[in-house]
């Protein structure tokens, strides 16, 4: 087992990708189609099982739990324990890092739209001020 450190960087590392395929799944436009598709059958089909499968890839922090799997089977890292127990640590450790950096990205895509509006609106203000 890798000095704790080591299983830290990994963890900070492996987060950036597992965050970045569930936010593009789940919020960019280039998946804006299948998403909607999957919105529409979470509230059309009749099966709480089919409902559910396709929440999946409207919520990101529901899709990063598989994003997250998938990594772990990938470079089989592992957290603390060896075997399964390092598996399950790892795993939820991984997801909630990634959420964190989702979290943190997301903050930086409103704040640049609120300036960007902030921008519009002088602008319009510098406009008008110029025609009257």
């Amino acid at each position: 087992m890798p000095p704790l450190r080591v299983q830290l960087a990994w963890l900070l590392m492996l987060a950036i990708p597992v965050a970045c395929i569930a936010w593009t799944v789940t919020h960019e436009e280039i998946f804006r189609e299948p998403r909607d598709y999957c919105k529409r059958q979470t509230s059309e089909t009749g099966s709480l099982w089919r409902r559910k499968f396709f929440y999946l890839f409207t919520c990101e922090y529901c899709f990063s739990h598989y994003v997250a799997a998938i990594f772990l089977a990938i470079t089989r890292f592992q957290m603390l324990y060896t075997g399964w127990r390092g598996y399950l640590v790892a795993l939820f450790a991984l997801v909630w890092v990634a959420n964190q950096y989702m979290s943190i990205y997301n903050r930086l895509r409103l704040d640049i739209k609120h300036e960007n509006l902030e921008i519009k609106v002088k602008e319009n203000d510098v406009e008008q001020r110029k025609v009257a």
